[in-house]
């Protein structure tokens, strides 16, 4: 059953690469304000707006806005708790993007001097009749220094100071899960990639769903050379949505 749901998520794959259709940037009807959240929410995304001078709801809809108050309450948490010095001004690259809707809590996380994000599906065809390509194209419209790239990552060398990855693929159903074939399943390459294209001295930032997930990746990651530095296993107001929870890790290159 996986390797037929694989060979039709390749050929819809292979369609949207060859077509490439895009109706131009897309930008989302700002909510200006948040919905009603429980009081610890709002008390959160309330510290997090004044200690990052942001407010994503006036740029956004409201559920892309209380997504981005969530990655960077895990940057936050993250960061607080591991000791580090937090990275600032250099080259921030987004590993697996998607449209890169949460750009602007990088920006406000990192303050890079250039922000790319690298998707490897960046042609997909919705149902409105827009790509992929156009939701990124306008979730960067305000972040001059900010790019979107369609590639494999596991084969683009593109160094930065800061890698980060939200929920990469490491298993077969994670990948189908997102419509995608099996032969895009690379883990060891992709952490490999990292590895080489992380700047001494840099950050590899990692995500997963779940504790079996994150230690799945973890062995990739000391697989591929890279060495743990502080893991967030603590699940934050912002994500008790998940079923899962959002496991955090920091990583360098020795």
């Amino acid at each position: 059953m996986q390797r037929l749901r694989s060979l039709r998520h390749r050929f819809w794959f292979g369609v949207s690469q060859r077509v490439r259709w895009s109706r131009g940037a897309f930008n989302e009807t700002p909510a200006r304000q948040l919905p009603a959240v429980a009081i610890e929410q709002s008390q959160r995304i309330t510290a997090l707006q004044s200690r990052y001078q942001v407010q994503f709801e006036h740029r956004m809809s409201s559920a892309t806005g209380t997504n981005n108050y969530e990655y960077l309450d895990i940057l936050d948490r993250t960061w607080a708790g591991s000791g580090l010095t937090r990275p600032s001004g250099g080259v921030v690259c987004d590993v697996g993007c998607a449209s890169f809707w949460y750009a602007s809590a990088l920006q406000a996380f990192f303050q890079p001097r250039e922000l790319v994000g690298i998707e490897v599906e960046g042609h997909r065809l919705f149902r409105d009749g827009r790509s992929r390509i156009d939701y990124a194209t306008g979730y960067l419209t305000h972040l001059p220094n900010a790019r979107f790239v369609v590639a494999d990552y596991a084969v683009c060398a593109l160094e930065a100071d800061v890698v980060t990855a939200w929920f990469p693929f490491v298993t077969p159903s994670a990948i189908l899960a997102w419509r995608l074939p099996l032969s895009l399943l690379a883990p060891e390459r992709l952490f490999g990639r990292v590895c080489r294209n992380l700047r001494p001295g840099g950050w590899f930032v990692m995500v997963n769903h779940g504790h079996r997930e994150a230690e799945l990746a973890d062995d990739l990651c000391i697989a591929a050379g890279l060495r743990r530095h502080h893991r967030l296993t603590e699940q934050g107001v912002l994500s008790r949505h998940r079923p899962s929870p959002a496991i955090a890790s920091c990583w360098s290159r020795p």
